[in-house]
């Protein structure tokens, strides 16, 4: 009968512990309207610079392991750089936005010892990068602001788009970078996960 009643109480314990660690992870939710997604793309004689637009974005991690789960989708189609006839051939001949209208990032991992209240922090998200169908391992400095249960972050990386399949628009008189800075700017919520 002892044996039965140390079993209870050790799957009891576990129960605790396990539903304890649950309840520390992080929920967070982007709002798309308070966010920006930039882009900036050298060139010979000038930089061009443009915009996408959040589409949504849900994840939640765990501040002790750093294990995060989710997705941060952009809309591929909303890309423009305000002028109409440059953005009319990036859809149709790079992006391909009519075959490939998501961009989207799966969190894997944030690495960094996130401390909710802590005014500033700075933080490294590692994970699935998808752009033109293909998934591309990133891993990205995230600065990262809380207020209460308000959340911005700054995260900047680049996307190498010729090396990961998409066609290089350069022509004969103007030459451009064969890769892109992308600044994403994401403002939401944050609280504990249910």
């Amino acid at each position: 009968m002892r044996k039965i009643h140390g079993i209870i109480a050790a799957v009891v314990v576990l129960g605790i512990q396990l539903a304890e660690a649950q309840s520390h992870s992080l929920k967070v939710v982007l709002n798309p309207a308070q966010s920006q997604v930039r882009w900036k793309l050298g060139a010979d004689l000038h930089k061009v610079d443009g915009t996408f637009k959040l589409k949504s974005g849900e994840f939640v991690f765990d501040p002790a392991t750093g294990v995060a789960e989710g997705e941060i989708l952009v809309d591929a189609t909303t890309g423009e750089s305000g002028n109409p006839a440059r953005d009319k051939r990036m859809h149709e001949e790079v992006l391909e936005s009519n075959r490939y209208p998501a961009m989207f990032f799966h969190p894997a991992q944030i690495k960094g010892a996130f401390k909710p209240g802590e005014a500033t922090q700075q933080l490294q998200a590692q994970g699935s990068f998808n752009i033109h169908g293909a998934d591309h391992a990133l891993e990205m400095p995230v600065k990262v602001e809380t207020a209460g249960d308000t959340v911005t972050a700054t995260a900047r990386f680049t996307v190498p788009y010729v090396a990961w399949g998409m066609k290089n628009p350069s022509k004969l008189l103007l030459r451009v970078s064969k890769q892109v800075e992308i600044e994403v700017i994401a403002k939401g919520t944050i609280k504990p996960a249910e």
